[in-house]
């Protein structure tokens, strides 16, 4: 299981694209105002405060396992908003039947049972509310990181696989929330393009201390990480401002309890 305790860095390396597809998410989920909401795995509270702004809600509370995380949501423009503890999905602190639209941003595929997981969800929801979520698409090489894991293949290094990386693909997400007994099941993709001023930009992005490939590129010897940087950069689209600007896409899907 990863560590998102480094907020700062996980601010850097994924607030941007959470905020482009988050947006996106929530014009197709189109939930109804004045509802009670949940956003499990909420982070650093990038999500939370798109809800806040954009969705008219009663009451939002959110949950991540990460204290660090729920800290520096907390100390954010959400913090003031919303109802932040710490939480991990597969054990929700709610009573049964407590919340009209329940959320989850990015962090279904990292959920360790993640049938319990939505066992939980299940329980918590209202009848008739709404269940929905978004996840990068691990599976086919598509999530933010798409550019470096792809050139560490080509340097000949073997970059494990995401966590719940077979979770993530639009079928998983439709089975898993059937088997959960969720019904209206709608599920479709989100392509989200971002712009960097230049490669040290999206290197500085890309390499948040928490994650395994930056502890991997630390230890490489100085020729390895300037042979990984010359391959990423292969992989980039460059004008010739030297920005750069390329694609994730985020698998989606939406039910009804």
């Amino acid at each position: 299981m990863l560590s998102f305790d480094d907020s700062e860095a996980y601010e850097r390396f994924m607030g941007r694209w959470s905020r482009a597809v988050g947006a996106l998410f929530l014009e197709w989920l189109q939930p109804p105002a004045g509802a009670n909401w949940l956003d499990i795995g909420c982070g650093t509270g990038i999500f939370t405060e798109l809800i806040l702004k954009t969705c008219s809600p009663a009451s939002v509370h959110a949950v991540d396992p990460a204290p660090a995380q729920v800290a520096h949501a907390c100390a954010q423009p959400a913090g003031y908003g919303a109802h932040f503890s710490v939480a991990a999905a597969e054990a929700l602190p709610f009573a049964d039947a407590s919340f009209d639209v329940i959320s989850s941003a990015l962090v279904i595929n990292f959920i360790s049972d993640r049938d319990r997981g939505l066992a939980e969800m299940a329980r918590v929801v209202r009848r008739g509310g709404h269940v929905a979520g978004f996840v990068w698409d691990f599976e086919s090489e598509l999530s933010p990181s798409w550019p470096m894991r792809v050139a560490m293949r080509r340097i000949g290094k073997d970059e494990a696989k995401a966590p719940g990386t077979d979770a993530s693909s639009l079928a998983a997400l439709k089975s898993l929330f059937q088997r959960a007994g969720f019904t209206a099941v709608e599920t479709r993709y989100f392509k989200v393009t971002l712009g960097f001023y230049s490669f040290e930009d999206f290197w500085q992005a890309q390499t948040p201390s928490y994650s395994p490939m930056t502890k991997e590129i630390l230890a490489m010897s100085a020729g390895e990480r300037a042979r990984l940087m010359e391959a990423v950069k292969a992989e980039l689209p460059v004008d010739r401002n030297g920005t750069i600007q390329y694609s994730a896409r985020a698998n989606a899907i939406k039910s009804r309890s």
